[in-house]
């Protein structure tokens, strides 16, 4: 199946729309226990309802609109509906304290706040000013909300496609705020081709498509999840399953069966922990060695982990020890380590299939400049 010929997030949506309504796009697990599953049209018909009501809001063009969710399905609907009717998003992590929230907001000069799947939303609450519109997601906590998700579709109809925004490439997408580790949080504003460009940079490096699925738990509020995840789906058109917690992580991961699969180093070492409180290390090694059994016994680890299926597995956000890395190539799972920023929208440096240098994250990604400053500082252009 064709990849969408533009590179821009709305039309790559619209591409996969045409060409496969029918797929499931979004998987999402419910409180009630249920599974629902989206697909590419479904998710078409909300995100242009939710777009048309915020037209019918009269706000200034190009508003910021707050997102403030764990993921789910319904993120990534606002987040298109947000785009389609020609506003900004402002996504914010689902457990920040509630004098961050009130100054994100406030430094964003956000319009509304879309509030979806937060489990410490009393704690987070006070930091949303009274005057702010609010909308309630489908998956949302306990309490009052100017708005409701399903009350807001069935009273609009999905906004007319000849009257969805349309963006230009260099116009403003999102205003993704750094954790504020150093500090106030820092607005990286990001545009539309900004955003697309990651994942079409790496269309020649890996083999990607709608055949593939995804596990999304990483917040979406960062930059690492959004790109390989929500914008790469719309680039390649693959299948995102969301995670319902941590409790149900495993039974989630063994849902989706993931054929790509991206973490940080704390899970891979927590993965690599739990192998070894069930196989010690030095059964593993000696297990490992022997020709027809060694294979077995690793796609075993491989499957009881949920990660059989992967082809691409990723890692990131901090660097993570080689000999870890090693021992996941010994099982069968190459661990592909690499480096970006909040700024570049994480198109920098990653290793590649086969030719993973342990211990370096790679080598920059193609269209990618960098060089070593006088000081030592690496400088990076994309």
């Amino acid at each position: 199946m064709n990849k969408p010929t533009s590179n821009l997030p709305l039309k790559c949506f619209a591409h996969w729309v045409k060409e496969m309504p029918d797929r499931d796009y979004l998987v999402q697990p419910m409180p009630d226990g249920t599974v629902e599953h989206l697909t590419w049209k479904q998710v078409d018909d909300q995100a242009r309802r939710f777009a048309t009501f915020l037209q019918a809001q009269d706000l200034p063009p190009k508003s910021q609109i707050a997102l403030m969710s764990a993921n789910c399905a319904w993120w990534v609907i606002a987040d298109l509906g947000i785009w389609m009717a020609g506003h900004v998003t402002v996504p914010l992590y689902p457990d920040l304290a509630p004098d961050t929230v009130q100054y994100i907001l406030e430094h964003s000069e956000s319009k509304l706040v879309v509030v979806g799947k937060l489990a410490k939303w009393n704690d987070m609450k006070p930091g949303v000013p009274k005057e702010l519109p609010t909308l309630a997601l489908p998956i949302h906590p306990e309490d009052s909300f100017t708005h409701n998700w399903d009350e807001m579709l069935a009273a609009h109809k999905p906004l007319a496609k000849a009257k969805i925004a349309k963006r230009d490439p260099q116009e403003m997408a999102t205003m993704v705020y750094t954790s504020g580790s150093t500090g106030r949080p820092k607005g990286v504003m990001l545009s539309f081709a900004a955003m697309q460009a990651t994942p079409q940079a790496s269309k020649d490096v890996v083999k990607v498509g709608p055949e593939d699925r995804v596990l999304s738990y990483l917040p979406l509020a960062h930059v690492y999840e959004r790109a390989n995840i929500e914008q790469a789906s719309l680039y390649y058109g693959f299948t995102v399953f969301f995670a319902d917690s941590l409790k149900t992580f495993q039974k989630d991961l063994q849902r989706a069966r993931p054929t790509q699969f991206l973490s940080v180093p704390r899970l891979w070492v927590k993965f690599q922990e739990g192998v070894n409180q069930k196989m010690p290390p030095a059964r593993q090694k000696l297990l490992f060695k022997l020709p027809i059994i060694g294979n077995k016994v690793k796609a075993k680890i491989r499957e009881n982990l949920g990660l059989d299926q992967v082809r691409y597995a990723m890692t990131a956000s901090a660097p993570l020890a080689p000999e870890i890395i090693g021992w996941y190539q010994e099982i069968g799972l190459e661990l592909l380590e690499g480096y970006g920023m909040s700024e570049n929208f994480c198109l920098s440096h990653y290793n590649r299939p086969g030719e993973t240098c342990l211990g370096t994250v790679g080598a920059a990604a193609p269209g990618v400049e960098h060089k070593i400053a006088e000081n030592g500082e690496i400088l990076v252009r994309s």
